[in-house]
């Protein structure tokens, strides 16, 4: 019999695109645990993550970095958040849940998701050829996020600088997602 080794790799890893002055790129290692605060328990979750990353779980549709700037959380709503952190190894969950000693209910998210990092100062006006929200910098701010649909495709996009976004959307469709925006970014630039 064979002797076979399996090895995790995220669905768009490798990814480094360039089309004038943009450029589209596959954080590495990128992990995200699901965070839901416990009815009733709130209050003792929001003092846990602020404790746990020196910053509290920003306002809905907002991201926050944490006071060392090695993790972003995103408020997806009112009980509901994403704590976002470069982590190469498959133990993010219990990082987080650790960081926050059982104030709030964590389940680990990287595998379900797959990101890609747009930047270049054409970049907006390739994202908003598919996509139905307006991301202009007066209405979505740096730091601001919105779930959204690109294509047919289901899409988390959050503004992290001037000229950048993160998009996140189902690894299932990650190659579909990918063309997507390529797509778009060929067709602008």
């Amino acid at each position: 019999m064979a002797d076979y080794s399996l090895i995790s790799t995220p669905p768009l890893a490798g990814t480094d695109l360039r089309f004038g002055t943009c450029r589209i790129t596959a954080p590495a290692d990128l992990a995200l645990v699901s965070l839901a605060l416990p009815l009733g328990g709130e209050d003792a979750a929001q003092k846990a993550i602020a404790k746990a990353f020196g910053t509290a779980l920003p306002d809905i549709g907002q991201s926050a970095a944490a006071s060392d700037g090695s993790t972003t959380l995103l408020r997806l709503g009112i009980d509901q958040g994403f704590v976002m952190f470069t982590h190469a190894t498959p133990d993010a969950e219990r990082v987080v849940a650790a960081k926050l000693g059982g104030a709030a209910y964590t389940t680990d998210q990287t595998d379900v998701w797959c990101a890609l990092d747009v930047t270049g100062p054409d970049c907006r006006r390739a994202l908003e050829r598919i996509c139905p929200i307006d991301l202009h910098p007066d209405a979505f701010t740096i730091g601001s996020l919105a779930r959204t649909t690109m294509e047919h495709l289901g899409v988390i996009v959050i503004r992290t600088d001037t000229d950048s976004f993160r998009l996140l959307s189902a690894s299932s469709s990650a190659q579909s997602f990918l063309h997507a925006v390529e797509t778009s970014f060929a067709n602008v630039m």
